[in-house]
């Protein structure tokens, strides 16, 4: 008998990532809503020309990377299984950033290389001469201090900045009109490689409680750049902060728009590569109030891309 409640317990504690929410949901069509591929950005198709390469030939060297790195490949199924998630979707975000926005590297190793370079470096989060720490500590912010997990807490704070500061000039000092990652958490310059995953230093700062819960990673702390930099680039901890990425983008379309995604990588991937997912679930939400016919997520072309390949992809597995 004490042997069966003890297999229990461990059952029920390894599904406590599912959501109190987990009722019925619309579940989302497989495949793609667009039966042609939408328009690539122009700067992914001018950064893609500029290393004298093709958004195919990109996609082919991310998918012999999966394809030949058996030890990366396990790693993706062990952080899948931890968060709930098919590794579909983490494969469908790797390939999504390395098809659109970098090349791929060689294999594995070159990525803890890659992560180590910036070891021991001394940076900071901050934007002409302000810690992001000291902004942050405005009273616009004071809102926020009722926040009780990472998740809340920085999506309000991009709220703020979004409604209070930008483009706006405030205190007579004016700030870009540009979105809150961009402006404090890109310390070297736009375009930097974070990774496998390519995660935003704002994204993971917003996941920190979940990957913490989850994978046991030490919280992040906006004051400690470095540890930011360490989280999003060493592989044995970015694919953590990527599976909770998509792990929340479900539960946001599940819990705010009815709809249940996990069943199209294309949507997970076009939500990896937009993120915003409170909002854009909020958006759907409300374009199906009234609604005689379900308004289904649409995929972008980077999502339309994952969709397109998708038995190419799962072939990989």
């Amino acid at each position: 008998m004490r042997r069966i409640l003890i297999t229990l317990l461990l059952a029920v504690a390894s599904l406590s990532w599912i959501p109190a929410y987990a009722d019925a949901a619309s579940v989302v069509p497989p495949g793609n809503r667009n039966a042609e591929q939408p328009p690539v950005p122009g700067a992914s198709v001018r950064r893609t020309r500029g290393t004298n390469s093709t958004f195919e030939r990109k996609y082919q060297k991310v998918r012999e990377l999966l394809a030949t790195d058996t030890r990366l490949m396990s790693k993706i199924k062990s952080t899948a299984r931890a968060y709930g998630i098919e590794p579909i979707h983490i494969i469908g975000a790797i390939v999504g950033e390395h098809t659109y926005n970098v090349d791929a590297y060689d294999g594995l190793q070159s990525y803890y290389v890659k992560a180590a370079s910036y070891a021991g470096q001394s940076f900071r989060f901050a934007y002409n001469g302000e810690n992001v720490d000291d902004f942050i500590a405005r009273p616009q912010f004071d809102a926020c201090k009722s926040k009780k997990d990472s998740y809340s807490l920085w999506i309000c704070r991009e709220d703020v900045w979004e409604d209070d500061f930008r483009g706006k000039t405030v205190g007579g000092k004016s700030y870009p009109d540009n979105r809150f990652s961009a402006v404090f958490f890109q310390p070297f310059y736009a375009g930097q490689t974070f990774g496998l995953g390519q995660v935003n230093p704002l994204t993971a700062l917003e996941l920190s409680d979940l990957v913490s819960r989850t994978s046991g990673v030490a919280k992040l702390d906006e004051k400690d750049a470095g540890g930011v930099y360490k989280a999003i680039m060493d592989p044995d901890l970015s694919l953590a902060f990527v599976a909770a990425s998509i792990r929340k983008s479900i539960d946001d379309y599940r819990s705010i728009a009815g709809m249940d995604i996990s069943g199209n990588p294309g949507i997970t991937a076009t939500l990896y590569n937009l993120g915003n997912t409170r909002k854009r679930a909020a958006a759907l939400a409300a374009k199906n109030r009234g609604s005689s016919q379900p308004v289904w997520p649409e995929e972008n072309y980077y999502g339309w891309l994952i969709n397109d390949k998708l038995s190419d992809l799962k072939s990989l597995l």
